[in-house]
């Protein structure tokens, strides 16, 4: 299948397309930075606010990962990033739509929920947080993944494209993972608002994968995350000391996760093989292809 990768130099998106060319896909790539690779059929290089590049990238494309997004909310200017994400969106879904793509994965964001960057301290309303938790943002990118949400809701009902809205947590693999995990252990509470979610990158590539090729129709919001939390304390501690109070629908035994993947499981049929009792976090060989992994890519 050819692939379109949108903001192919990123850290997700660099892992995504050693996933799928291992696995017989063809990448067309796009990103603001050039992208020197052999291995991709066609590199764009520009702003996916340009007309002309997404139409010109999205020719022949079967499929999109659209992952070309500003990646977190440290902006000088709020709604110049809640706009050019909402732009992004729209060009790339919407060309997609007319064009007759039939299957889009777009990177969503757990900061939909309204946690992770809000300026003030919220809680959950409950726990495991599941995709129809309601929306408590406040901060622009939180905001500008609630309106790429709706963005796929509107281009499956206008033009019948299946559309997979992955939410991740923090990604990272290598000397990032570690660098996170270290940071959480010693500063459980600095993290409370995350809710100490997390995926390997690697994991996030394949569920990319698993959203491209499984048998679905429509268009599907999905939490993806770990089994487990990025904390070495106890999940139901986790939550008696920085969240009191909030209720919870399931037995929090171990260092089980706070968010409920379970949509993800059951529609795509994937399951993370990364933990944090097992992070595997040096580089390594990929256990999928057993291709040499390359190393970790900044955002």
């Amino acid at each position: 299948m050819r692939v379109l990768v949108t903001g192919a130099a990123g850290h997700i998106g660099g892992h995504v397309i050693d996933d799928l060319l291992a696995h017989g896909h063809r990448i067309v790539a796009t990103d603001l930075v050039p992208l020197d690779d052999p291995r991709l059929d066609r590199v764009h290089t520009g702003d996916l606010s340009d007309p002309a590049l997404v139409r010109d990238a999205m020719a022949g494309a079967e499929a999109v990962v659209h992952l070309g997004a500003i990646p977190h909310p440290n902006s000088p200017d709020d709604s110049a990033l809640f706009a050019a994400n909402c732009l992004t969106a729209h060009r790339v879904l919407d060309e997609a739509g007319r064009t007759g793509v039939r299957r889009v994965v777009a990177a969503s964001s757990l900061a939909a929920v309204g946690l992770a960057w809000s300026p003030r301290p919220q809680s959950p309303r409950y726990v495991p947080v599941d995709e129809e938790h309601p929306t408590l943002v406040q901060d622009p990118y939180g905001l500008s993944k609630v309106v790429l949400e709706e963005t796929a809701r509107a281009t499956h009902r206008r033009h019948g494209t299946d559309i997979v809205c992955m939410r991740f947590p923090f990604t990272g693999t290598g000397e990032r993972l570690a660098a996170q995990l270290a940071a959480v252990r010693d500063d459980p509470g600095g993290h409370r608002m995350d809710l100490w979610g997390w995926l390997d990158t690697r994991d996030a590539a394949r569920a990319v994968r698993y959203a491209l090729t499984a048998e679905l129709t429509g268009c599907h919001v999905l939490n993806v995350a770990a089994d487990d939390t990025s904390s070495p304390v106890p999940t139901a501690q986790l939550l008696e000391e920085h969240h009191p109070g909030v209720p919870y629908f399931t037995e929090l035994t171990g260092h089980t996760s706070l968010f409920d993947t379970s949509a993800c499981a059951r529609l795509l049929g994937f399951a993370p093989k990364h933990s944090r009792s097992a992070p595997d976090t040096a580089d390594r060989t990929d256990e999928d292809t057993g291709e040499e992994a390359d190393a970790v890519r900044e955002t």
